[in-house]
């Protein structure tokens, strides 16, 4: 048995967020449980010059991308904190697209976002690097998968469970739960039951990224620069229906697109096939230089058991309306409070949701102590 004050479950962006308000607040006597191996959730990269570099500024995000800072400005606030840099997403030049499967893509005048979107330095990991660092190690441990709740009248008892399946108990006055809601209702045994109604709504609120699939290509140079392309490309088509310039600077060059493909459907297709056709599409759209990546790399987050349920195989991608994040009445009331970025009221399943979210959570805590 271990105790600690405060258990946050989930080491994502709203999770090590959390950590740092409570540290921030002079309160130590916290514990953050992760199921994976590694920090961030479903902020996850690739680096170009291999997994064993130490090497950050040429990685390249395999989830979360893009932030707005004219509207998300506590996340803003919190990247300048932590002196973070970052650049406008490169959108300059025409844009292709395809229509039909029988017609050659056109190619058309692009446009720029605005407010434009905005990328880090290295990756969306950057920042849960920089989180991570403002941490006491000795508060966070992975490869440690929360089974259990149970409550009583004087405390949270956490069940979790490691990779070689021993389990360890951890006795907590609260807990913040810093997963996707129906992840949380799906995953984890509550005892006594969540309110009913509570329970429902959890499930029912779309996991963002739980259906979506992204893939990733690098090459030498931005040869799509030279014959005036932003790198943007729409496509019926397919296999990838959304095309970004994902290059970073000082980095490599680079282009990313979302699967257009359903989850249920890209299961039953091998990675290897995935990749061969999305170098024949960008092929199509780019030339035949973009046929030749020197690396590509495909994430699949329906497949991860971290991120998804069953039910997201089927599900639509969409930023759902935030749910109840706590039990209004019994055992539960203040003592367990949803805190990932599907439970934030302005921003839900964006990153500024899960800072949206944790500053809540955190807030909520700190009153009842």
């Amino acid at each position: 048995m271990k105790n600690t004050g405060i258990a946050i479950v989930g080491a994502g962006l709203s999770g090590l967020y959390a950590g740092h308000l409570l540290q921030r607040l002079g309160i130590h006597d916290y514990v953050l449980l992760e199921a994976r191996a590694e920090l961030g959730g479903r902020i996850a990269s690739v680096n170009a010059a291999g997994p064993s570099t130490s090497d950050t500024i040429d990685r390249f995000d395999l989830g979360p991308t893009w932030f707005w800072p004219a509207y998300q400005r506590a996340l803003h606030r919190l990247m300048d904190e932590l002196g973070l840099a970052y650049f406008e997403q490169f959108e300059s030049g025409d844009m292709m697209v395809e229509r039909s499967s029988d017609e050659r893509p056109l190619r058309m005048p692009g446009y720029e976002s605005s407010p434009a979107s905005m990328r880090l330095i290295g990756g969306m990991s950057t920042l849960i690097d920089a989180l991570r660092r403002t941490l006491d190690p000795t508060h966070i441990l992975t490869g440690q998968t929360v089974r259990q709740l149970c409550a009583t009248p004087t405390h949270i008892d956490l069940h979790s469970q490691d990779s070689s399946g021993r389990l360890t108990t951890w006795r907590a006055a609260q807990v913040l739960l810093a997963l996707p809601p129906r992840l949380a209702a799906s995953t984890i045994a509550f005892a006594p039951a969540l309110p009913q109604a509570l329970t429902q709504q959890w499930r029912a609120t779309a996991t963002w990224m739980a259906t979506q699939a992204k893939y990733i290509a690098l090459y030498d140079s931005q040869f799509w620069r030279a014959q005036g392309l932003s790198g943007a490309a729409r496509s019926v088509c397919g296999p990838l229906r959304e095309i970004h310039d994902a290059s970073m600077p000082g980095g490599s060059a680079a282009l990313f697109g979302f699967f257009g493909i359903p989850a249920h459907v890209r299961k039953k297709v091998s990675t290897a096939a995935l990749r061969q056709h999305c170098r024949a599409q960008l092929a199509r759209l780019f030339g035949p230089q973009a046929a030749i990546p020197r690396l590509d790399v495909i994430k699949d987050w329906a497949q991860d058991p971290w991120t998804a349920s069953v039910t997201d195989l089927d599900a639509m991608m969409d930023h759902a309306e935030a749910p109840v994040a706590m039990a209004a009445s019994g055992p539960w009331q203040g003592r367990l409070i949803g805190i990932a970025s599907e439970w934030s009221p302005h921003f839900p399943g964006y990153l500024a949701g899960a800072i949206e979210a944790a500053d809540r959570g955190v807030q909520a805590v700190t009153i009842r102590r």
